[in-house]
């Protein structure tokens, strides 16, 4: 199992808005132990998932889990499609979050009222191919 995790860019903290998120950790993981190290990858600015086109490759191709602070509805169900389990929680320690994720102990994410309703309005105004759009499902 690949398990990423959105981070900042020192690679150091769980960043939030995975949608945007250039930068990420990737952990292998077999039965229940992760790798020691995990890989770190850069995403370009046309590779991040907000803008990124539903069908392309992408170099996050191949994770089973996905762990961030926040993110939108639009990136979740964009992931989903993707067959991608999104995780959102409050940890902000990348290592906690993955050894928690496995030990089925993640924290939950803290509720974000306004960060909620800023994505809804970012998604709602985003041209549908960049993985937005008002499309009723």
């Amino acid at each position: 199992m690949k398990i990423a995790v959105a981070v900042d860019s020192r690679f150091s903290r769980i960043s939030g808005h995975a949608g945007r998120a250039r930068f990420w950790l990737v952990w292998e993981c077999a039965g229940g132990a992760v790798s020691a190290l995990p890989q770190r990858i850069v995403l370009e600015s046309t590779m991040v998932f907000h803008h990124h086109e539903d069908g392309r490759p992408h170099p996050l191709d191949g994770i089973d889990v996905l762990i961030a602070n926040s993110s939108g509805e639009g990136f979740v169900t964009k992931m989903v499609r993707r067959g991608v389990d999104v995780r959102l929680t409050a940890e902000t320690d990348p290592v906690k979050a993955v050894a928690d994720y496995l030990a089925d102990r993640l924290s939950p994410p803290r509720p974000r009222p306004i960060g909620e309703l800023l994505c809804k309005a970012l998604d709602l105004f985003s041209p549908p191919h960049h993985g937005g759009g008002s499309s009723k499902s």
